[in-house]
């Protein structure tokens, strides 16, 4: 087995209460403190995707809160994405214990997954994904989660203001704005910054969000979270200032052409019918113009053959025709996608569901070493009896 068909996922199973993590909880701080009485045992994980930062992985650490109001316990989570630097190991001495590995890079998208799936195994309450290049204000994360502990919303993204950030270009910021209207337009959703990565999501809509572009997460999770009705807030943050240049495209119009691509392919997913009405629509009009010029030509007497009206009207016609064909298609296949997310759902919620109070991690490893051991010791019974 080559090393990039190895397990993308690395599970420790140990955890150190001094990694990051207020152990006592908050449960009984003052309701004013939220605006609303605080959720007891929330546990919140706060993921780090990681390529290459070991220069910058420190200053993120060091800010992420050791406790919040109405959080009972902070994790940190490191999703290494084939980083061949150092990374890893600041991780250790900053006290995280828990990582997803991948052997080469895979891809932001990719990386989102995984840490998701990762943050559900441990019992996430809510997610807090941030970035490894100190970009965001990781201060600011007790008050990403408070919408999603009040329940005003399922997904809080930070608006980073971006007419505010020195190094954006006014023909970047323009383009940021462009995007964000796009994605509103296509979820329904009306975010000043779509773009954003820093963002906190609730642990029900981890339950129903399923990542595809392997590209950038971002565009993708607020069109379906848009079109499933989960209830998205925004908060202004102003951004830390920058430590390198993107990773995740190399230029601007290989950004442009991925994030359009993305974009259209999550819209198409959601809404076919949309896409493919309008393109029949159009070649129907095409193709009924052409005819009726045709026609007019004959009754005013005109002598000429007039094949090009003839054939561009034909091939338009046939392509609208089409058009709806694909769309029926596409409808039905929208179909019978949803009924897989409803399965997917259940399966998550089989897989990863609570039952009863809140238990601490710590607590619940423990609990789960007993298990193993009390079944070691039954299995271990039956042949001291027999000799």
């Amino acid at each position: 087995m080559s090393a990039t068909d190895s397990p993308a996922l690395e599970a420790t199973t140990a955890w150190s209460p001094t990694a990051g993590i207020d152990a006592s909880p908050q449960v009984g701080a003052p309701a004013e403190t939220l605006g609303s009485s605080p959720k007891p045992g929330v546990r919140l994980v706060v993921q780090v995707p990681c390529l290459n930062e070991e220069e910058t992985l420190g200053m993120v650490l060091s800010t992420i809160p050791k406790s919040i109001p109405g959080v009972a316990e902070i994790i940190v989570l490191i999703i290494d994405d084939g980083s061949t630097d150092r990374t890893v190991e600041v991780a250790r001495a900053h006290g995280v214990t828990h990582f997803v590995r991948h052997a080469r890079n895979r891809g932001l998208g990719r990386s989102f997954h995984d840490g998701a799936q990762k943050a559900l195994e441990l019992g996430a309450d809510i997610l807090v994904n941030t970035d490894g290049d100190n970009q965001y204000p990781q201060e600011r994360i007790g008050d990403l989660v408070q919408p999603i502990l009040r329940g005003e919303a399922e997904i809080v993204i930070a608006d980073r203001q971006v007419h505010l950030v020195e190094h954006f270009s006014k023909f970047k910021v323009m383009l940021q704005n462009f995007g964000s209207g796009v994605v509103n337009k296509a979820a329904g959703t009306k975010l000043p910054d779509a773009a954003s990565g820093f963002r906190a999501y609730s642990r029900d809509s981890l339950m129903l969000l399923n990542t595809i572009t392997r590209f950038s997460y971002c565009m993708e999770t607020i069109i379906q979270a848009g079109n499933k009705k989960l209830k998205i807030a925004s908060i202004p943050v102003v951004t830390n200032p920058k430590t390198r240049e993107s990773r995740l495209f190399k230029s601007m119009r290989e950004h442009i052409m991925k994030s359009a691509g993305a974009i259209v392919r999550s819209y198409i997913m959601y809404k076919p019918w949309a896409i493919f009405s309008f393109f029949a629509t159009i070649f129907g009009l095409l193709g009924a113009y052409f005819f009726a010029r045709y026609g007019i030509l004959r009754l005013t007497g005109d002598t000429g053959e007039h094949l090009q009206s003839i054939v561009v009207g034909a091939v338009s016609l046939i392509v609208g025709f089409l058009s709806i064909i694909i769309g029926i298609t596409a409808d039905l296949i929208r179909t019978n996608r949803m009924l897989i997310e409803d399965t997917l759902e259940h399966t998550k919620k089989m897989r990863f569901g609570r039952v009863g109070d809140y238990i601490s991690l710590t607590e619940a490893q423990e609990m789960g070493r007993e298990q193993a051991l009390a079944a070691m010791a039954q299995r271990s019974s039956p042949q001291r009896s027999s000799h």
